[in-house]
């Protein structure tokens, strides 16, 4: 008799350890031209932080064209209080983080000039922890 795993209804997930696996995957975008944000190294970026560049993009095209997010922070990491004792379970969710891998696309801008879209990706990634290259699509 094979033994199933029991099941829980909500379950708290494992905090990441290590860097995630460089992106394999390339984004083919033959038809539309337009500008790519995507990082050079592994790591992990907050959903606030996506927010604050997302914001800062959109301020600096004066929402002019379009602006496509390719991540999104889906792993829960938890926090206890700072004065809660040891035991009694896992913390609760503090926030949100995305998996971010070496080469892998963040934003995509197009329907703009040159003159506007670089800089305003370039500010953009000012705003986020990792190092990021601008590429022309």
């Amino acid at each position: 008799m094979l033994m199933q795993p029991k099941k829980t209804k909500y379950r708290k997930y494992f905090k990441p350890r290590g860097l995630p696996k460089p992106s394999t995957k390339t984004l083919k975008l033959t038809k539309i031209t337009g500008f790519a944000l995507r990082s050079l190294k592994s790591g992990y970026i907050n959903g606030r932080q996506i927010e604050a560049a997302r914001q800062n993009i959109r301020r600096k095209i004066k929402r002019e064209g379009k602006l496509e997010i390719l991540i999104f922070p889906d792993i829960a990491i938890s926090r206890k209080a700072s004065a809660a004792r040891m035991g009694k379970g896992k913390g609760k969710i503090d926030h949100w983080i995305a998996s971010i891998s070496a080469g892998q696309t963040l934003f995509l801008l197009y329907g703009i000039d040159a003159e506007q879209g670089i800089p305003a990706l370039h500010s953009g990634a000012n705003k986020l922890p990792l190092k990021f290259k601008i590429y022309y699509l």
